[in-house]
């Protein structure tokens, strides 16, 4: 049987490894020319920068993806017995990060944010003593939801009503449905450690102000694995996914574009590329953004579920504004940085609110700085840095033209990093510079109104109410990736290929 996986995501690229090892003979399509997707590779004047993705977590479902055969598909358990990373080392190195994140406020005072309780309680104690006693409260009650939606549901396809009813008095009993930042001031008083604890749901597309909170859930993720770094960055993951694919037979085809996905008898049976080359399947999984997906590349008469008006009402997460740039090393950058820093503006929730729901370029922003270089000094030429600032903006349903603001929008972000003192003389070093906008999102990679996450994560788009991973319009057509569920970020993409995976071995009497 043929199998057809659009989007060399690594979603996508998981997908198709448990597909090519359950029997299927499987082709991974891209329109670019290489795989990643969001986790593509720039390269330029001898620096090597991740374009998307950059924090790893959960490293056994690393190893699960690079321990899977024939014989062993690992499609049950949910966490598989895998007790150390050897199958992963004979593709690619993952060091532990520590500090996980460097947190700047606008005072200048910072946190170190890891997985060691006690380093925690003295980072607390050094900015608030008076809410030590609330982190063991949120340590507690943050656990408790860990414990139910990541380890007891993280792997469970909400397909209908009925699943989510099971589990929804549970999640009320958690309060683990009400927004995040208000669950995050039950237990804080000082407004950083609000921040500290709510601030990571932005980097899963997710608004702290209206995500709900069982996303303290990954507080405890991170906790129990730690953060890591992929050694020649989130490519050399890539990389190795890609070289286990082909090890176990699948074909690859870059450069070619799928246009529309081909239903006949409401069966998807192959793909139409936009060279006008059509390639049939017995199956079609689209690791594209979801509206791309139904929007573009089904016909409208194939889609009954996801009409115009679903469409319509889907509410999209912001977009990212993005700086890749390399720069002559001082020898001191690793004294006030560390490999991933959040830069955290005066105004969190005023911000928030302008990105999110006025859909506004707010006057001052929030970075995420990531200097790999730190780690892995052979991403940049000798006594260089490689980094990148992200920047959360909204999505092109705000009407910005980046064609006239990205150049001097760049400019403006590279004089923050310099004058506020986190890489001093920082433009008199430049050597290379490069950024991507919404725009990038929107024609590049298909995201529609380029969009950086697919669906916002907001209750009403949350377990049941996100996309599914089986198509309700068309048999044999299945999603995956962060439009679907169970959603945004690197684990939860590599869950969503195991889902999907599942979905397909029930459908196919292969379970």
């Amino acid at each position: 049987m043929n199998a057809i996986v659009i989007g060399a995501g690594i979603g996508g690229m998981a997908t198709a490894i448990r597909l090519q090892a359950l029997g299927f003979n499987t082709t991974l399509l891209d329109k670019l020319d290489g795989p990643g997707g969001r986790a593509y590779v720039h390269q330029a004047e001898g620096f090597i920068f991740d374009m998307g993705p950059t924090v790893i977590t959960v490293p056994p479902f690393i190893e699960e993806l690079f321990a899977i055969n024939p014989q062993a598909s690992y499609l049950q358990p949910d966490f598989p017995a895998l007790a150390d990373l050897t199958h992963t080392r004979r593709y690619v190195e993952l060091v532990p990060l520590d500090p996980f994140y460097r947190i700047f406020f606008a005072d200048g005072s910072n946190f170190d944010y890891n997985n060691d309780r006690d380093h925690l309680l003295r980072e607390i104690e050094r900015l608030a003593p008076e809410d030590k006693a609330g982190y063991l409260r949120f340590e507690r009650d943050a656990k408790a939801i860990f414990e139910r939606g990541f380890m007891q549901l993280g792997f469970t396809h909400f397909g209908s009503l009925l699943d989510l009813l099971r589990v929804a008095p549970d999640l009320l009993r958690l309060d683990a449905v009400g927004n995040l930042f208000r669950f995050a001031k039950k237990y804080f008083t000082n407004p950083k450690l609000q921040q500290v604890f709510s601030f990571e749901t932005l980097l899963v597309g997710g608004n702290p102000l209206s995500v709900p909170a069982i996303y303290t859930m990954i507080h405890f993720v991170e906790r129990t694995w730690g953060v890591h770094f992929a050694m020649g960055g989130t490519g050399a993951l890539v990389r190795g996914l890609e070289k286990k694919f082909l090890e176990l037979g699948g074909q690859t085809r870059y450069g070619v574009e799928a246009a529309r996905i081909l239903v006949n008898d409401r069966t998807a049976r192959g793909v139409a590329l936009a060279n006008g080359a059509k390639l049939a399947a017995d199956l079609v999984v689209s690791n594209a953004d979801y509206l791309h997906t139904y929007g573009r590349l089904l016909a409208s008469e194939d889609r009954r579920w996801h009409g115009d008006w679903r469409l319509k009402a889907t509410r999209l997460s912001m977009s990212l504004f993005v700086l890749y740039f390399g720069f002559k090393a001082r020898g001191d950058e690793g004294e006030r940085l560390a490999h991933h820093n959040i830069l955290l503006s005066e105004r969190y929730e005023a911000l928030l609110k302008e990105i999110f729901t006025d859909k506004k370029l707010p006057a001052d922003f929030a970075h995420y700085l990531h200097l790999p270089t730190l780690t892995d000094p052979s991403l940049a030429p000798p006594g260089h840095h490689t980094a990148y600032t992200l920047v959360p903006v909204p999505h092109n349903g705000s009407g910005l033209d980046w064609s006239a603001l990205g150049p001097s929008y760049a400019q403006k972000a590279l004089a923050y990093l310099d004058e506020a003192g986190y890489l001093p003389g920082l433009r008199e070093r430049l050597v290379y510079t490069h950024f991507i906008t919404p725009d990038y999102f929107e024609s590049v990679l298909n995201s529609h109104l380029g969009n950086a996450f697919g669906p916002e994560p907001v209750l009403r788009q949350t377990a049941f109410f996100r996309p599914h991973n089986r198509s309700e319009d068309v048999r044999r057509l299945y999603l995956v990736g962060a439009s679907y569920q169970p959603g945004g970020g690197l684990p939860s993409v590599m869950m969503s290929a195991k889902m999907t995976t599942r979905l397909i071995a029930q459908d196919f009497g292969l379970s």
